[in-house]
């Protein structure tokens, strides 16, 4: 069979040279569109539901959220099993699909199944999926460095400007903040007063419920002209918050500054992020879509952050605290490294023992070409360029570099006797 192929290739130059044109154009082409990452990704092909019910203990959350859900969740194709967790206010419900079921395609079924399956919830709690990324999918972490601002300012420049920019940025999934103080305003009740005036706690809840929103009104007609009528109630302040009438004392009415302290403050923190020891810090993980190049998605991201750091506060700066991207330049270095090294063993070797540049040519040009072939096969069956695939080539090279020194020289050797034999 051998001798038959290379015979075919002795007599038919020009199909060989169109066929080394077309791996040189697949391998680069595969090479230039198959996502390259460090770590390669084992993670399961899941989708996850994630729901909120404050302030309600695992066994209700069990009964009322998780049970429902995953009950509703059962007969949808390509599953494989289903796994839920159920704590302290929170249900987490993991839906693994079979390895060849698109995730896209998953995550539509399961978001058809809980439009269903809402309904059996309790009023208010709305399960929502979790992002379409992976375990592995956290590329890029950054931190908010400030002197002169607080915490809970630096967090607020997170969660409302740095985020924002950085979730437009194509293949990225979520951007999630850490650290830092979330604001909010806080109302202490004091009960006796509650008491004196015969107001209820539901009472001062209804009120700041209805006084933090815009209401509209209709048309008011007045000499031939209309006027469109509108409420503004959005509250933008600490007095505004003060002076909402939460009920009436003897035709008196009772503002909720009467009743309780308003103040500015944070959420309640279940913990902190240091960096390096040397104090909190506040800032984001960018985690990478499903299936994105992981190099560039950072690439992307970095170049965005450019221009987000010229909309930043005076003496605000993004520093950057992991980033993958030099893991895996470091990856493909390494592969490029080997290559290199391997193509100058070959030629000295050849050129060393046999004294032919022709000989040392064929077997140089073997090394990338089967490289390149390597590369086709791992675009062909879905596989990113991590380093596992990487040092599995790069291993290769060896074995092939062997390989091809023992055939250049029995080739070189059997053409030289036959020459030889024409002479005589």
């Amino acid at each position: 069979m051998i001798e038959k192929i290379i015979s075919w290739s002795t007599h038919n130059r020009f199909f060989v040279w169109i066929g080394i044109l077309l791996i040189v154009v697949g391998g680069v082409w595969s090479v230039m569109t198959t996502p390259v990452d460090a770590i390669p990704d084992l993670s399961e092909n899941q989708v996850i539901v994630y729901t909120e019910w404050m302030g309600r203990n695992p066994k209700i959350m069990e009964d009322q959220i998780t049970y429902p859900l995953v009950s509703n969740l059962q007969g949808i194709p390509n599953i494989k099993a289903i796994r839920a967790a159920s704590m302290f206010g929170m249900s987490f419900i993991f839906v693994i699909f079979n390895d060849d079921a698109e995730i896209y395609w998953a995550r539509t079924r399961v978001l058809e199944r809980l439009n269903f399956a809402q309904k059996a919830l309790p009023q208010g709690v709305t399960p929502t999926l979790g992002p379409d990324g992976t375990g592995v999918g956290h590329v890029f972490w950054y931190t908010l460095q400030g002197d002169g601002y607080d915490l809970g300012e630096l967090r607020a420049v997170q969660d409302w400007y740095v985020k924002f920019a950085l979730q437009n940025v194509e293949g990225v999934s979520e951007v999630a903040s850490f650290g830092g103080f979330q604001k909010q305003y806080q109302v202490s009740i004091n009960p006796h007063k509650l008491v004196y005036y015969g107001i209820s706690a539901m009472d001062v809840a209804s009120a700041l419920k209805a006084n933090n929103r815009d209401v509209g009104g209709s048309i008011y007609e007045m000499n031939r002209m209309g006027y469109m009528l509108r409420g503004l109630g959005y509250i933008k302040d600490i007095k505004d918050i003060e002076e909402i009438s939460v009920g009436a004392y003897k035709s008196t009415p009772i503002k909720l500054k009467d009743v309780a302290d308003v103040q500015m403050s944070s959420d309640i923190r279940l913990g902190i992020v240091d960096e390096n020891g040397e104090g909190e810090v506040v800032g984001g993980v960018v985690v990478a879509r499903y299936g994105e190049n992981a190099k560039e998605v950072i690439d992307r991201v970095k170049e965005r952050l450019g221009d987000v750091e010229k909309g930043l506060p005076p003496g605000v700066k993004i520093k950057v605290a992991y980033d993958r991207s030099d893991l895996i330049e470091a990856a493909v270095a390494t592969l490029k490294e080997a290559l290199i090294e391997e193509i100058i063993v070959v030629s000295l070797v050849v050129l060393l023992f046999l004294f032919h540049v022709r000989s040392a040519v064929v077997a140089i040009v073997t090394i990338p070409l089967s490289v390149l072939i390597g590369f086709m096969l791992v675009k062909l069956f879905g596989i990113s360029l991590n380093i596992m695939s990487l040092g599995g080539i790069a291993l290769a090279i060896g074995d092939l570099v062997d390989a091809g020194i023992v055939m250049t020289e029995n080739a070189y050797k059997g053409l030289v006797k036959a020459a030889l034999k024409t002479d005589d």
